[in-house]
């Protein structure tokens, strides 16, 4: 069954092309967590997530800055390659300044019959916050009605909630039954589920997690749990340091994480309300931050250690994305968070790709340390 999940990912651009032959329907690339799923859902438009291919961005260097983060100079690349032709439209929820840069080189060089920037507040902490976003999703939703020629209505918008908080409610349950002393799933096997849900439809993927959610309590993986992990940090959607991590010699499995191609995508629902577009604002509003809204005060930093807590995480991996700001800003505060409450971190930070090999070394050693403490 995590196949399927797999084969998502790893095929994402076939399953969208089949998926536009299949329906008719429109396809818009999302550049951010931050983009409200629901009003797309309502408009019968599929939204799929634009990451990076782990490959050099050799095309991007002309038009974006070489001190800009790996990812975001990745994911311009897949527009300029074209390697999403089939996306009728782009949109992004205002997160980092580089992600946006990274939009707008492609909207100016790749152009879609359809763009639009969504102007995310950035201090969600300000009660102010609530109307503001509102007021911008009743825009978007404007310019959504204006491209798809018809009116989404309330009853569509409870129909695109519904889709996406059920794809919510169950990666929290199989997330839940990654608490056992002995998980029947393993760190890169959620990873694909989650990835896989920001790339296709919900409607297919909801029904392949219900299948799942069936079997996995019977299901019993043929490796030790070893080491609870924690896995947090930039956007990381490169499932090859994971397979790497838990397949060395210690066993090692991450059980937790808090990643936008993670948790913060599907941690909390969109609690309904008479006015639906208040609603959806709150959930954005209300979800994990990222750290470029986390602030004035951190608030991440309460939510990461709580959830250490629930899923009996010895031992945190900080991944890092070379030159993101925000990240790069907010880890010292984490790590000596961690630190207080006596959870060891390792922290890494790559370019492009994962250096298999350094962290391969940096990873055994730091598990190599967990054992020991538990000689003691």
């Amino acid at each position: 069954m995590i196949k399927l999940f797999q084969k998502w990912c790893d095929q994402r651009h076939d399953y969208a092309r089949e998926w536009k032959t299949r329906t008719g329907g429109k396809i818009f690339g999302t550049f951010c967590t931050y983009v409200p799923e629901e009003i797309l859902y309502a408009a019968d438009i599929l939204p799929v997530r634009v990451l990076g291919s782990h490959e050099p961005p050799d095309v991007a260097e002309p038009h974006i800055l070489g001190m800009y983060c790996s990812f975001c100079r990745d994911v311009l690349a897949q527009g300029l390659k074209n390697r999403l032709e089939y996306l009728d439209g782009i949109t992004i929820g205002q997160s980092c300044l580089h992600l946006r840069q990274a939009y707008t080189s492609w909207d100016m060089h790749r152009p879609t019959a359809f763009s639009y920037y969504l102007p995310m507040p950035h201090n969600i902490q300000s009660e102010r916050s609530y109307a503001f976003l509102e007021s911008e999703l009743e825009d978007f939703k404007a310019a959504v009605e204006e491209f798809i020629g018809k009116q989404i209505t309330n009853e569509d918008l409870d129909r695109g909630i519904k889709i996406v908080n059920t794809n919510r409610r169950l990666l929290k349950q199989i997330f839940e039954l990654r608490r056992q002393d002995n998980p029947p799933i393993t760190g890169l096997e959620t990873m694909y589920l989650v990835l896989s849900s920001q790339l296709v439809d919900k409607r297919d993927h909801n029904k392949a997690l219900e299948e799942l959610l069936e079997a996995l309590p019977q299901r019993e993986l043929d490796r030790e749990t070893g080491h609870r992990l924690m896995i947090l940090g930039s956007e990381n959607d490169d499932t090859a340091f994971i397979t790497m991590a838990e397949g060395l010699p210690i066993e090692a499995m991450f059980v937790i994480d808090d990643h936008c191609t993670g948790t913060r995508y599907f941690w909390n629902e969109c609690v309904p309300r008479e006015n639906r577009l208040a609603a959806i604002a709150a959930r954005y509003i209300e979800r994990p931050p990222c750290p470029t809204k986390d602030w004035p005060v951190r608030k991440r930093i309460s939510h990461i250690l709580e959830i250490a807590d629930k899923w009996n995480v010895d031992g945190v991996v900080i991944i890092q994305q070379k030159y993101c700001d925000p990240y790069e800003l907010d880890i010292p505060a984490i790590k000596q968070a961690l630190e207080e409450v006596g959870l060891p971190a390792l922290f890494l930070e790559y370019d492009v790709a994962v250096p298999e090999g350094q962290f391969r070394i940096r990873v055994e050693t730091f598990l190599e340390m967990l054992e020991n403490e538990d000689l003691f």
